[in-house]
């Protein structure tokens, strides 16, 4: 609130750097859920497990969620 209160440029440049280091944060986690699904992926395929991998097929088929499923 203290950056919306006094819009400095300082304060605007503070607020600036804090939503790209959350956007990087939240793109980060995507890509390391999304890598770790895959991996799932790989090892159903491997032993053979066709129904966990169909699951994980759809869920890719589905998009990203925050969802752990």
């Amino acid at each position: 609130m203290q950056w919306i209160q006094n819009q400095s440029q300082r304060n605007l440049d503070n607020l600036n750097n804090i939503r790209l280091d959350a956007s990087r944060h939240f793109r980060n986690n995507k890509k390391e859920c999304l890598k770790a699904k895959f991996e799932e992926i790989v090892t159903n395929h491997k032993i053979k497990n066709i129904r966990d991998l169909y699951r994980r097929i759809i869920y890719f088929k589905k998009g990203y969620s925050l969802e752990l499923t």
